[in-house]
C-alpha cells in the first residue's frame, strides 16, 4: 500500500516535472482544489461570487457542473482554462467587466445549458460565439449598453435553446432568420432596446405580430426611431412596414430586372438561332436521301442490258 502511494506520488512529479521543463505551467487537469475566495461543495458547484477578483480564477475541479463568478471585476474568459471544464453545465458570468468573447471561449462546453453574460460590456456578439453550445437552453444577455450588433448566424446552432432575453441593450435592428428557423424557441425579451422601425426591422415586428405569445414583454417592446414610429409597439408595425418598404422598385431593383430581361432576351435570341440552324440542316439531309442516283431508278442496272436483249 506504500508502495502504491509512493508511485502515485512520484508519476504526479513526474508531471509537474515534464511540465516544467517544457517551459509551461501546470495544465489544471493536475488539480483538483478550489479556488481562493471560492466555495465548492458536493454537488460539484463552485461559488466566486462578489469575491472581487479581476481575473478568472485557475485550479477549478475538473468535475464542476455549475460555476458562479458573478458580481466581479473579470474582463476575460480565457478559453484555455474554461474548456477544461467540459462537463459544465450551469455558468453565470454576469455583472463582471467581459468586454469580448471570442469564438473559442466556449468551445468545449458542449453540455453547457445555462448561460448569463447579464452587466457586462459587451459590444457585438459574432457568428460562431455560441456555435459549440449545442445544448444550451437558456441565454440571458441583457444590459450590456455597448451591444449594438448581433451576427445574423449568432444563435444557427444552438437548436436546443428555448428562452432568449436580449433586453435591454443598445440594439437598434435584429435579424431574425436564423431565430425563426428555432423550433424549440418558447420565449424571448427585447424590450428597452432603442429599436429602430424601419425596412431593417420589418421582419422583427412581423415575427413579433404573428408568434405573439413568444415576447413575455410585447407591450414593452416599443420603436425609438424614426420619429413618426416613435413610442409604437413593434408588433403593431409590422404589416404597416411591409407596405411601405415593397410598395415601389428601388434603384438597384431596376437593374436586377434589366439584368434579367436582358439575360433571358440573350438566352431566346440564340435559342432561336440554333433551332433554325438545325432545322436547315435537317431539311436538307431530308432532300439528300429522298434524290436517288439516275442508275437506281432505272432499275439499278446502271443502264445495261441483259445478255440477249436488243438494244
Amino acid at each position: 500500500m506504500h508502495f502504491s502511494r509512493r508511485r502515485g506520488a512520484h508519476s504526479l512529479w513526474l508531471v509537474f516535472l515534464l511540465a516544467f521543463v517544457m517551459g509551461a505551467a501546470p495544465s489544471p487537469a493536475v488539480t483538483a482544489g478550489c479556488p481562493n475566495r471560492c466555495s465548492c461543495d458536493d454537488q460539484l458547484a463552485v461559488q466566486c461570487v462578489g469575491q472581487d477578483l479581476n481575473y478568472f480564477p485557475p485550479d477549478f475541479p475538473l468535475a464542476t457542473r455549475q460555476l458562479l463568478i458573478s458580481s466581479n471585476r473579470i474582463a476575460e474568459l480565457p478559453a484555455l482554462l474554461l474548456n477544461y471544464l467540459s462537463d459544465l453545465v450551469f455558468l453565470d458570468c454576469s455583472n463582471n467587466t467581459l468586454s469580448e468573447i471570442s469564438e473559442s471561449t466556449f468551445g468545449n462546453l458542449r453540455k453547457l445549458a445555462y448561460l448569463d453574460l447579464s452587466f457586462n460590456a459587451l459590444a457585438q456578439i459574432d457568428g460562431r460565439t455560441f456555435g459549440p453550445l449545442g445544448s444550451l437552453v437558456m441565454l440571458r444577455l441583457t444590459d450590456n449598453p455597448g451591444l449594438s450588433e448581433i451576427h445574423p448566424d449568432a444563435f444557427t446552432e444552438n437548436t436546443a435553446l428555448q428562452v432568449l432575453d436580449i433586453s435591454r441593450n443598445n440594439l437598434t435592428s435584429l435579424n431574425v432568420s436564423s431565430l425563426i428557423s428555432l423550433q424549440t424557441l418558447r420565449s424571448i425579451a427585447l424590450s428597452g432596446n432603442p429599436w429602430r422601425c424601419d425596412c431593417d426591422t420589418e421582419d422583427l415586428c412581423l415575427w413579433m405580430q404573428i408568434e405573439a405569445f413568444k415576447f413575455q414583454d410585447g407591450l414593452k417592446t416599443v420603436c425609438q426611431a424614426p420619429s413618426d414610429m416613435e413610442g409604437r409597439w413593434l408588433a403593431e408595425v409590422g404589416m404597416q412596414l411591409r407596405m411601405e418598404c415593397h410598395q415601389s422598385l428601388g434603384y438597384q431593383d431596376y437593374i436586377f430586372l434589366t439584368s434579367v430581361g436582358f439575360l433571358i432576351f440573350s438566352a431566346g435570341t440564340v435559342s432561336a438561332w440554333v433551332m433554325g440552324v438545325l432545322m436547315v440542316l435537317y431539311e436538307r439531309c431530308t432532300k439528300s436521301t429522298d434524290v436517288m442516283p439516275d442508275g437506281e431508278e432505272e432499275g439499278g442496272d446502271g443502264g445495261l442490258s441483259k445478255p440477249g436483249e436488243k438494244v
